[in-house]
């Protein structure tokens, strides 16, 4: 076991390099830049159809779709209005920082103000591959538990914003916040979180004032 080691670390070493260059190219561009991390099912294009229907034509958003096979996802954000690539990793759990710089080369950045990754649906690999963005998001969701946290914890250590969906369902789930929040705050202290519904849309005001704010700080960069 210990031989595959180096192995490993040599892996991440050339993804994280990089994913440093995809991103020098975010901050060149002015682009704020987040990787969406899920469990398959808890709203990832979900979340991202309520957020560009809420951005209003000041704010451009483009997406990078990664699944393991198919187009649908790409699909539905660009009939919601968004530039989307897809990448289809035939069977790879997570995106990687190549990965991003080859889709890169087709979109436009000068045209977009914000790009979303939206990653494979997986709680264990996506967390371990540096793709360049600024910010990495976790969507999670009711229906998932509320013991996510604790059998997860790499996942939830490991980002910055956690969004927790579909809240609407809290009156017909077992679902106790109390004990979600207290898992998320061992493990990350402080996270910034919003909970919303794409269904009823609440949550979403303050989402999408956190998202102007980080657009106007990456364009007010010198």
């Amino acid at each position: 076991m210990s031989k595959t080691i180096p192995v490993v670390e040599k892996i991440l070493s050339a993804n994280d390099e990089l994913s440093e260059v995809n991103r020098s190219r975010f901050d060149a561009a002015r682009v704020f830049a987040m990787n969406f991390m899920a469990s398959p099912g808890a709203g990832k294009t979900s979340v991202i159809e309520q957020t560009l229907k809420r951005l209003g034509d000041d704010l451009r958003l483009g997406v990078i779709e990664g699944d393991i096979a198919t187009t649908i996802d790409a699909e539905r954000v660009q009939e919601a209005g968004a530039m989307a690539v897809q990448i289809n990793t035939g069977g790879n759990c997570h995106l990687e920082a190549y990965m991003i710089r080859d889709a890169l080369s087709q979109l436009s950045l000068d045209e977009l103000d914000m790009l979303v990754v939206e990653n494979v649906g997986n709680l264990v690999c996506p967390a371990n591959f540096k793709l360049g963005t600024h910010k990495n998001v976790l969507i999670a969701s009711v229906p998932e538990g509320d013991d996510k946290p604790y059998k997860y914890p790499g996942m939830y250590r490991g980002v910055d914003v956690l969004i927790l969906n579909k809240t609407d369902l809290l009156p017909y789930i077992k679902f106790n916040m109390d004990y979600f929040r207290e898992g998320v705050e061992i493990l990350n202290p402080g996270l910034t979180t919003f909970p919303v519904s794409c269904h009823t849309g609440e949550g979403f005001d303050a989402w999408i004032a956190w998202l102007r704010e980080q657009a106007e700080a990456m364009r007010s960069q010198s």
